[in-house]
């Protein structure tokens, strides 16, 4: 026969196990298997306060000046347990000593204290609290939480199959506690009716964690130990244990109460006799959940003990959490119940949103945005062409070795048109492209163009036109010259030129030289030069802007040109306004407000184990990998020492916005699981890798449908203003995105840039939520404070005013109503499809951009819709039956 406690195979016949001394199960001596619990068997089993044999401590003892021993509650394989007191604290313990033959044994000193390490990992009221470890007279001993009631096995022989209320209630709390376990990695292994103790209060407890270990630290033979007639079968077979296994044993537990049986009565595994074929009356759902938790495939059992207890009938762990005063785990949060899963209707109501609304932005990108309203015939590979002809004609033959090109937005004449012209003159100007609100940047270079900038983009004077031979020149979407600057060269040769042919920069510009009178040069140009040039005229379409060409020349070669307007600044000499420093100023300071505050709440969660470690992990693995590779995406390529600097400076950003939604998660979330789960039921689900949940997939839907709205209502603010006041909105964003790379830039930091507006939104509410302890007041104070910064700008208008009041109100709405996934979502799509050049125009070169982003949109859309149905049909099965 084999020792139950230690497995050793024993040849003689005998009561005691004479490796470990175990009691051995012979003929009428108790069964006792691995591991026993506070309360041992006894008798009688209504209460584990009564006797049991005399053991070494007879009742009254004194232990270690603490301890008043009262009774023996029982011997195992472990040792004996007794009833005592705590004379200091004055409340009643149980100690559980190791057998006094064994006591010195290392192996089983050092499980006795593996039992302990890990049972005080675990703290729930579903499970039995350990207190200490200590030593007694050369015996080691642990005190713990006495229970006063009797073990589940001696409970089903006393009075059979459990009432079926009491029955569920029990199956709850056994989940929660089993969750709890598994929450701090720890496998129970041992899970039975003889390890689960109920009170006289009626509460469950687990007991007994001397077969529990790490869920990372099983190993070899360790698989196989425990209680072979609740062992899953993987563990049966020496093949692995995991929390699946703590699964199976819970399932064949919940078989027993709710039937008053063992699910074996045999050897044989091979078929389980269903719940309702033993009693008619389980309800189905509990049969399901019971038949699940016994699949031999651990894939097919339920994940968690919080997912079993979800498919229970009422089961809803979260509430029982909040009921109860306790914060719920992370677990328990994703365990909730589908409150607020869409509907049939609402998912297809959703889903039709979401198309017309797409419908709708093509529409009216053909009457709000600039790319549609001004001429855009040409691609920037087609402008590339035309600019490097351009400066060959004008004597730059010597092919570049490097260049880089961007599309942008002339906002100087944009503000002086606005604030000058006529409403239908502003627009006929538009109409027509001259002059032109958009402009193509292209620059050349012998040598390798490196930005400063950590970006690694380069821009306006960045790096600086200092190259001998380098040009820099601007042109209209129609591919006619606005400006040209080229570096002359360091010496002079002293050979003869040929005077400037002045006619090359007017016929490069499409202007007919014989309209612009020649006047006196007022600017003094970049470069040295030995001519220089100024006309006065006009747009043959715009007769009555005056423009002004200031041109220079070196040696029969142009170094300066430019074409500008009464619009123009000196670009020596940009002044920063005042609104742009107060905004700046507020941006700072609320930025280092939310960090120092958050960061001292994680902080502070973190130390205390409240904060969710694993989904600020991942959602700052997110972070980090979206902007590092974003960054990278953008870098202009040139393969020199330098690049390798802004590679560095990707992945320091990535590294900062990774810490920065890190410490945000880790500071909120806690207070939001305490105060306000029901806002991270979805995302947590999500971030557990149930994307296809049918809640967190129809909060997906929800976002979308909300971030189309947004981006139908700010076009439609957008059009209206240009039709009725001739205001152009110029977003940075969908200029640059005309670049497929800043497109994809743009795509990889959207996927964390609106996580973290929407925490910062969170945080702040939080804060004043504390202050004003109402939720509706602190979402005005919170909008208030938006706004204000907000009205500050002295380019707002009503209409921009009344977009963005209602945006933070509906922002704000969402999180209030559905939680932070719509909110996010809501953010990130609208950035999306509301910041690239979407047009109802094929034939347009940048169509595909905007419907790859349409498209993209329309995909999420559909199979968040698929998925929040779960299951369910849209039509009824007959609908197509006659």
């Amino acid at each position: 026969m084999r020792c139950a406690a230690c497995q050793t195979e024993i040849a003689n016949a005998g009561r005691f196990c004479p490796e470990c001394a175990a009691p051995l199960a012979r003929g009428n001596a108790p069964d006792v298997s691995a591991t026993e619990t506070v309360a041992m068997r006894q008798k009688p089993p209504s209460s584990s306060s009564g006797s049991a044999e005399d053991g070494r401590f007879p009742p009254g003892a004194l232990l270690g000046e603490r301890y008043r021993v009262i009774s023996i509650l029982g011997r195992g394989g472990m040792g004996e347990v007794y009833y005592a007191t705590d004379l200091k604290l004055n409340q009643p313990v149980a100690l559980k000593f190791l057998p006094a033959g064994v006591a010195n044994k290392p192996g089983l000193l050092e499980r006795f204290h593996g039992e302990v390490r890990i049972a005080r990992q675990v703290s729930h009221p579903n499970v039995c609290r350990v207190y200490d470890i200590g030593e007694i007279e050369g015996s080691a001993f642990i005190s713990m939480e006495y229970v006063d009631g009797e073990d589940l096995s001696g409970l089903l022989r006393r009075i059979g199959r459990l009432p079926g209320d009491k029955a569920v209630e029990i199956a709850r709390k056994l989940c929660a506690g089993l969750a709890a376990a598994h929450a701090k990695g720890v496998l129970h292994r041992d899970l039975k009716p003889a390890n689960i103790m109920i009170d006289g209060r009626g509460q469950v407890l687990i007991m007994d964690f001397g077969l529990a270990a790490l869920a990372d630290q099983v190993a070899g033979a360790e698989v196989r130990n425990g209680t072979p007639a609740y062992m899953a079968p993987e563990q049966l077979a020496g093949k692995e244990v995991t929390e699946r296994s703590d699964i199976y044993a819970l399932g064949l537990v919940l078989y027993e109460i709710f039937t008053g049986q063992r699910a074996f009565k045999t050897a044989d595994r091979s078929s389980i006799p269903s719940a309702t074929s033993v009693v008619r009356d389980v309800d189905p759902r509990i049969e399901r959940a019971i038949s699940r938790c016994l699949d031999p495939d651990p894939a097919k059992r339920p994940p968690t003990a919080l997912a079993l207890a979800r498919m229970l009938p009422g089961g809803d762990p979260l509430a029982e959490a909040l009921a109860a005063g306790d914060t719920p785990t992370p677990a328990m949060v994703a365990a909730s119940d589908n409150t607020g899963a869409l509907s049939v209707r609402g998912a297809v109501a959703c889903m039709a949103l979401v198309v017309v609304g797409l419908i709708g932005l093509l529409w009216m990108s053909g009457k709000s945005n600039i790319l549609r309203l001004t001429p855009m015939p040409s691609s920037q590979e087609v402008l590339t062409r035309q600019a490097r002809d351009i400066a060959a004609r004008l004597g730059y033959t010597d092919p570049p070795v490097d260049d880089a090109y961007a599309f942008n937005y002339r906002t100087d004449y944009h503000d002086w048109a606005e604030k000058n012209l006529k409403t239908d003159q502003y627009r006929e100007q538009v109409r027509r492209g001259q002059p032109s609100l958009i402009y193509f940047a292209y620059r050349q270079s012998p040598q390798y163009i490196e930005p400063r900038d950590r970006s690694g983009r380069p821009s306006d004077g960045d790096p600086p036109l200092n190259v001998p031979g380098a040009v820099s020149l601007e042109l209209d979407p129609e591919g006619r010259l606005t400006r040209f600057q080229a570096v002359p060269p360091q010496q002079d040769s002293g050979a003869a030129a040929p005077p400037m042919d002045w006619i090359k920069l007017f016929e490069a510009a499409g202007l007919d030289r014989s309209r612009w009178t020649e006047t006196a040069s007022q600017e003094i140009p970049p470069f040295g030069f030995d001519e220089r040039k100024a006309w006065m005229g006009a747009y043959a379409n715009a007769p009555n802007t005056p423009l002004r060409i200031e041109a220079a020349a070196w040696k029969g070669r142009p170094v300066s040109f430019e074409l500008f307007g009464p619009w123009r600044q000196p670009t020596r000499v940009q002044p920063r306004i005042a609104f742009q420093m107060r905004l700046q100023w507020t941006v700072n300071v609320a930025v280092l407000l939310v960090l120092l505050g958050a960061g001292w709440l994680a902080w502070r969660n973190y130390r205390a184990g409240r904060g969710d470690v694993r989904g600020a992990s991942r959602l700052a693995a997110i972070g980090f990998i979206s902007q590092s590779l974003g960054g990278m995406v953008a870098i202009h390529h040139v393969g020199t020492p330098l690049e390798a600097s802004h590679w560095v400076d990707a992945v320091g950003y990535g590294l900062y916005i990774a810490a920065i939604a890190g410490i945000l998660y880790l500071a909120l979330e806690p207070v939001l699981r305490r105060s306000w789960p029901q806002s991270l039921i979805s995302w947590t689900r999500l971030f557990a890798g149930n994307a296809r949940d049918p809640l967190a997939a129809g909060h997906i839907l929800l976002g979308t449908v909300f971030a189309v709205a947004l981006a139908l209502l700010r076009n439609g603010a957008a059009w209206y203003q240009w039709q009725s006041r001739g205001i152009l909105q110029l977003d940075p964003n969908r200029i640059q995105t005309l670049d497929a790379v800043l497109l994809a830039r743009l795509v990889l930091s959207g996927l964390i840039l609106p996580a973290e507006i929407v925490l910062a939104f969170l945080f702040f509410f939080v804060l004043f939520r504390r202050l004003l302890r109402n939720t509706w007041v602190t979402a005005a104070a919170v909008g208030g404070a938006y706004l204000a910064v907000f009205l500050s700008s002295p380019l707002s208008t009503p209409v921009d005013i009344a977009v963005n009041a209602m945006f933070i109100s509906g922002l704000l709405w969402v999180m209030l109503r559905f939680g932070i996934l719509p909110a996010t979502l809501m953010v990130l799509i609208s950035l999306l499809v509301g910041e690239t050049p979407l047009t109802s125009d094929l034939s347009a070169w940048y169509a595909s951009k905007g419907l790859f982003m349409a498209g993209l949109t329309l995909t999420l859309a559909i199979w968040s819709f698929r998925n929040a149905l779960g299951g369910r049909k849209v039509l009824p099965g007959d609908f197509l039956d006659e």
